[in-house]
């Protein structure tokens, strides 16, 4: 805008857009919605378990049994995908993540079931060998580092497990060189063209992971650190060669993870490749949040939907939090 055409106070008053209820609602230049959330969910084994998780207040990990009627309720509430992610016994965890590709293994179990149930609603599924191995990490390790090539054979392998089970959209996030491509042409070649990739492509290396590797169970698992193969934080431009790399491999979606921490990265993504861009409000996200409001200092109803938005003023289509049901109940409370 040039000097001579600014609006210029007082003939322009920018509160008149602000002055009640109904005005700003007109204005909003953006809207959070219920089809906007993707909610993540903790399996276990057993029957009729729910049993929290201490470091992220209000989320359970759940048996199946009790997953499918929470999703049922997710579906009913109108968010239309929810992510799946395992803590499997310690007994079935080993170097190699074998159980990745147990065609009944816990995720499998609680694909078929949802889908049996609640066939209405889409359900992703993590390809990472961390909830399954010895040592914690997202691949394959040889002595102290992790392989790259071989990892993707066995990442392969588990997406084709997933797909088998009836997962609707497989979700790379080992943050492996050449896992994109590897898994499209599998899934194309045994005959699920229409299974979508949603593609953890700037992953960073983030110490906001904690709570969540211990919902999985990984967290006194890991051996060293994450560093060699998600991205540094210090870098933006890295992300985009991720993105495009996915996005040439046959990504039909992207992730920016975490969240509210790398904004920039989701706003640059959106506005450089113009495709489906969602971020993740990740576990250390949601329990400082969660400190908070425990406390008494930060206001719920408030301070949660504020968060949420600055991922859709970002340009994020999408966003996997934890508060995704809660959210949902109130967006319909407010209809």
């Amino acid at each position: 805008m040039t000097q001579h055409s600014s609006p210029q106070f007082p003939t322009t008053r920018l509160r008149r857009n602000r002055k009640s209820a109904w005005a700003r609602a007109l204005v909003a230049e953006n809207i959070l919605l219920a089809s906007d959330l993707i909610w993540p969910l903790f399996v276990i084994e057993g029957t009729n378990m729910v049993e929290p998780i201490a470091a992220m207040p209000g989320v359970s990990r759940l048996s199946i049994d009790v997953a499918v009627e929470r999703v049922k309720e997710a579906r009913d509430l109108g968010i239309p995908l929810v992510a799946l992610f395992p803590n499997t016994d310690p007994t079935l965890r080993n170097e190699e993540g074998a159980e990745a590709l147990n065609t009944n293994n816990l995720i499998c179990r609680a694909v078929r079931a949802i889908k049996a149930q609640v066939p209405d609603i889409g359900v992703m599924c993590d390809v990472a060998l961390d909830p399954y191995t010895s040592h914690g990490h997202d691949g394959l390790m040889r002595g102290n580092e992790i392989m790259n090539d071989e990892s993707l054979v066995v990442l392969v392998q588990q997406a084709l497990v997933q797909a088998e089970a009836g997962c609707d959209v497989i979700a790379p996030s080992d943050m492996m060189d050449g896992r994109i491509g590897a898994i499209r042409a599998a899934l194309d070649k045994a005959g699920h063209q229409n299974v979508q990739i949603m593609a953890y492509s700037a992953k960073y290396a983030s110490g906001f992971y904690g709570p969540f590797r211990e919902a999985v169970g990984s967290s006194s698992l890991l051996k060293g650190d994450k560093r060699t193969y998600q991205m540094n934080p210090a870098n933006s431009d890295e992300a985009l060669r991720e993105v495009a790399m996915d996005l040439a491999e046959g990504a039909d979606m992207v992730m920016v993870k975490p969240g509210l921490p790398y904004l920039d990265i989701v706003a640059r993504v959106k506005n450089e490749f113009k495709v489906p861009t969602f971020a993740y409000q990740v576990s250390g996200e949601y329990s400082m949040l969660m400190a908070a409001i425990e406390r008494g200092w930060l206001d719920p109803e408030k301070v949660i939907p504020e968060s949420l938005m600055s991922f859709k003023r970002a340009g994020a289509d999408g966003i996997l939090t934890y508060f995704a049901v809660e959210v949902a109940k109130s967006l319909r409370r407010s209809l």
